[in-house]
């Protein structure tokens, strides 16, 4: 079983920054790749930004140059670093991981519970 646990969400003014943190645990054997997902109300779940175990980054064109995705020393963590931050990011943040887990090795996705973030004055 593996779960995702992310935190740091909250309320913040536009032009302001928070910082997301995600930690993995349970019967991982390796992470491929993590990433964040946000979903607005009455929209989609869209990507947010990804890292490859490689340190490959991949960001949606909306937050490049604002937000910044990195992996922790630990390499079951992840994180997300949201400056500048405007309205239009308000929205449910969801960790997500591509993670093989132990007994079968097999490769799955999983995802955390989500965390608020508010952006408005």
């Amino acid at each position: 079983q593996v779960q995702l646990v992310e935190s740091g969400g909250g309320l913040v003014q536009p032009g302001g920054s928070l910082r997301l943190s995600c930690a993995a645990s349970g019967s991982i054997f390796s992470i491929r790749a993590m990433g964040w997902y946000r979903q607005a109300p009455g929209k989609q779940r869209e990507l947010v930004a990804t890292v490859s175990s490689g340190g490959n980054t991949l960001y949606a064109d909306s937050v490049k140059g604002r937000f910044s995705i990195s992996r922790g020393t630990a390499e079951n963590t992840v994180y997300l670093q949201m400056n500048n931050l405007e309205p239009e990011d308000t929205a449910v943040y969801y960790c997500n991981g591509d993670i093989r887990s132990w007994p079968r090795l097999g490769l799955s996705t999983y995802w955390g519970q989500g965390t608020q973030v508010t952006v408005s004055s």
